[in-house]
């Protein structure tokens, strides 16, 4: 297969040099005659439409946030068969990330541990990509706070995210679960939680008056919260009438990886180990929430089946990141005729 000769050649490389290249590669493929490369990057993605958040997907498998953080290869994304696309997470202002080296393979366990700390170009970068992109699908954009802006005042950075995508977001997602800025998850806890929310509810239907168009608001969450915060953040989402909540991002622990290279890093763990843990925090949402507020399931989904178990689990779309990355677009077809 074209992807898996791709990757063995990739995975020789150092992962970010390798991500960097394979983002190249689809840039210049964004500035090509794209028909042509989607013939070897994928075989056409049967419909699978789902009316999520008053949004209508195509197919109800998405690309995670992370992997195009500055929304620059979204047409190559389309062409790869994901029924809708997140890009972020992004910054009011550029910012470097952590210090390399901060992405790691393990690939006996399918996985991958990062500390990237959110490198991206600024938010203004973003939209210009967006632009010129004239993307017509369904488009996530995932905002997050600058690392130096102090977690007292999140809600600023927040607000200026959602203000300056609002317009070109087809829902936006808030990020108050990446373990790689400090005191980023401290966010999804109590009184923070509920001032961050009714700060973004209030601005949202603003700027759907503005606009004339209402823009779902999704919130992600991390894989480790306790049972009874878990409870507590979802009946926070229910309150402020949140949109969607997308479960889940990476994981500090290193369950399922014990022992193998590179384990002891710091950062967020994905891929098939977050699968079972991931699954479980999806059905007791769903269980709290009872229907009244999507889940968006992403977390270890290497396999159709994994897909559905999510669904099963009581999702009403999944993302896929680390199993992409992986498995490559065969992934996405996989998963979407698991699903329809």
């Amino acid at each position: 297969m074209f992807y898996n000769s791709i990757r063995s050649l990739l995975f020789t490389l150092d992962p970010e040099t390798a991500h960097d290249l394979t983002l190249a590669f689809l840039r210049r493929a964004d500035n090509s005659p794209l028909n042509a490369l989607g013939g070897l990057l994928s075989a056409p993605v049967s419909n699978a439409p789902r009316r999520v958040m008053g949004l209508d997907f195509p197919n109800p498998v998405g690309l995670a946030a992370g992997l195009d953080k500055n929304g620059e290869c979204i047409r190559a994304w389309q062409t790869c068969g994901f029924g809708f696309i997140e890009i972020g997470t992004v910054t009011p202002r550029p910012q470097p990330g952590n210090p390399k080296p901060r992405l790691f393979r393990l690939p006996a366990a399918q996985a991958l541990i990062n500390r990237m700390g959110f490198n991206n170009k600024g938010v203004d970068f973003l939209i210009d990509q967006v632009k010129k992109s004239r993307h017509r699908g369904i488009l996530g954009i995932n905002i997050g706070k600058n690392a130096v802006t102090p977690v007292e005042r999140a809600t600023e950075d927040y607000l200026i995210g959602l203000r300056k995508v609002y317009p070109w977001a087809s829902y936006v997602a808030v990020n108050i679960s990446s373990p790689n800025t400090p005191g980023l998850r401290d966010l999804q806890y109590g009184a923070a939680l509920d001032r961050l929310l009714e700060a973004l509810k209030t601005e949202q239907r603003r700027l759907a008056v503005e606009y004339g168009r209402y823009t779902p608001l999704a919130v992600k969450i991390a894989p480790d919260l306790a049972d009874e915060d878990l409870a507590s953040v979802a009946q926070t989402l229910l309150r402020h009438e949140i949109d969607a909540v997308i479960a889940t991002n990476t994981t500090f622990s290193r369950t399922g990886v014990e022992g193998q290279p590179h384990a002891a890093e710091a950062g967020g763990l994905s891929g098939a180990p977050l699968r079972d843990h991931s699954t479980a925090v999806v059905r007791q949402l769903a269980e709290i929430l009872a229907g009244k507020l999507p889940i968006i399931a992403v977390g270890g989904i290497s396999s159709g089946a994994d897909a559905a178990a999510k669904i099963a689990a009581g999702a009403s779309l999944v993302q896929l990141y680390t199993g992409f990355i992986y498995r490559g677009p065969t992934l996405v077809r996989e998963a979407v005729a698991a699903l329809r």
